[in-house]
């Protein structure tokens, strides 16, 4: 069972670097111990607790033309 504070797949930008897990706009009450995720070095890395994948990106899907 996936916890409600994460998704499969989440697209960042080097802006929003350095990223942590869980985000900032996730729920606090269902949470796991803040981990940052390494993706200086590497553009996709996942969070250990809950498996959501983050990925490096130029610009987000949704802001793409």
């Amino acid at each position: 069972m996936q916890s409600s504070n994460s998704s499969s797949l989440v697209e960042v930008t080097r802006e929003q670097l350095p990223l942590h897990c869980p985000t900032p706009d996730g729920p606090l009450w269902n949470s796991h111990p803040r981990v940052y995720i390494p993706l200086e070095d590497s553009p996709e890395a996942s969070c250990s607790y809950c498996g959501t994948v983050y990925r490096l990106v130029d610009s987000k899907s949704s802001e793409k033309s």
